[in-house]
């Protein structure tokens, strides 16, 4: 045996030692997939791929072979999520709105290669996962600038589902109109409320009459079948090519940075393992308090003398039960720990109601 022969021999060996390895890492992406079905989580997570990288990069002394070695796991990575959207591609979303709304958008971000099912609001879209017709729901928590989405906040607090993954979707609204409108044509501008108040200095400086509309999307599928020149949507661009509309004007939000943080919520909670801290992991409680002199600033105290760091604290009217509220609350830091445990603990003993509702990695995909 030549010793070219005798090379490639020791090849041979190396990839199907390779190839062995090969099917065990996906059958470690098969079980992730199924954890992220479970769970409704996004398939693509930057945040752990730029992790996984850096670590492994390591293990190669030889400068020039770590440039090769980088492009190799990045092959493989984009193998293992391939393999993961083949597994998933069954996976049923449900959204409020129709196709072209935000919420749409959102969950096409997040869910690539999933069947997205339409509901006609928000209620019915979490119901539609509580009973099992979904494996998950895709909900706006919040606008930069109109500020929480109000029903949402109910949902999360009275509902029996968990985040597991919030991203941020920029938003431009445009004015739709069907062939022949123009802006100076308008009359009376239809949208949803959010949407509405978003825009609010653009439609008085126009002079519209604003009319609600349960979703953006479907604001524009009725402008279209009205057909009348002097009625307006205010929607995505992509809104006014799926219905065959206009756009009489772009980016007429009132603040340009307008962005809408979306929640993927699933039956599953996702508890990010407490020896991977990660600077992006954040969790969710709502709660209620007993109606006595200093039992929010209680709470408060418990959940910062724990080292957590609150982003968010709002408060939400209980329906059907005059001048009682439930607080909502975000933090920064990992929770699936021993610190967060005892905070959790002290937490019920303060609390007249405590719910977890989710831990997730900001903007994972």
């Amino acid at each position: 045996m030549s010793e070219l022969e005798q090379i490639r021999e020791s090849i041979n060996s190396i990839d199907e030692q390779m190839a062995q390895l090969f099917q065990k890492r996906m059958e470690m992406s098969r079980q992730v997939a199924a954890f992220k079905r479970e769970r409704g989580l996004s398939i693509r997570d930057a945040e752990r791929e730029r992790e996984l990288i850096e670590r492994n990069r390591a293990f190669v002394t030889d400068p020039v072979l770590g440039s090769y070695y980088v492009r190799f796991l990045r092959n493989v990575i984009g193998l293992s999520c391939a393999y993961q959207s083949r597994l998933l591609n069954g996976m049923k979303i449900a959204y409020s709105g129709v196709e072209g709304a935000y919420s749409y958008l959102a969950a096409r971000r997040m869910f690539p290669e999933a069947d997205l099912i339409s509901y006609p609001d928000f209620a019915a879209a979490y119901k539609a996962v509580e009973q099992g017709e979904a494996d998950s729901v895709v909900l706006p928590l919040e606008n930069s600038y109109a500020g929480e989405v109000g029903v949402v906040m109910d949902l999360l607090f009275s509902g029996e589902l968990f985040i597991n993954q919030v991203v941020d979707l920029e938003i431009s609204h445009s004015l739709l109109g069907v062939d022949g409108s123009c802006a100076n044509r308008i009359k009376t501008v239809v949208s949803h409320p959010q949407a509405l108040r978003q825009c609010d200095d653009y439609i008085r400086g126009h002079g519209y009459k604003a009319a609600p509309y349960p979703n953006t999307a479907a604001a524009a599928e009725y402008v279209r079948q009205a057909n009348d020149p002097s009625l307006g949507a205010i929607a995505s661009e992509e809104a006014a090519g799926i219905f065959g509309l206009q756009v009489l004007e772009r980016n007429i939000n009132t603040v340009k940075n307008n962005t809408t943080r979306f929640a993927a919520l699933s039956h599953m909670q996702s508890r990010p393992k407490a020896d991977c801290k990660r600077e992006d992991e954040n969790f969710v409680l709502v709660f209620t308090v007993q109606n006595d002199a200093g039992a929010l600033a209680q709470t408060l105290n418990i959940i910062g003398a724990h080292g957590y760091n609150m982003r968010t604290l709002r408060s939400r009217p209980m329906k059907g039960l005059s001048w009682k509220y439930f607080f909502y609350v975000e933090a920064e830091g990992c929770i699936n720990n021993t610190n967060g445990r005892e905070m959790l603990q002290e937490l019920s003993a303060a609390c007249a109601k405590l719910r977890l509702v989710g831990s997730y990695y900001a903007n994972n995909i």
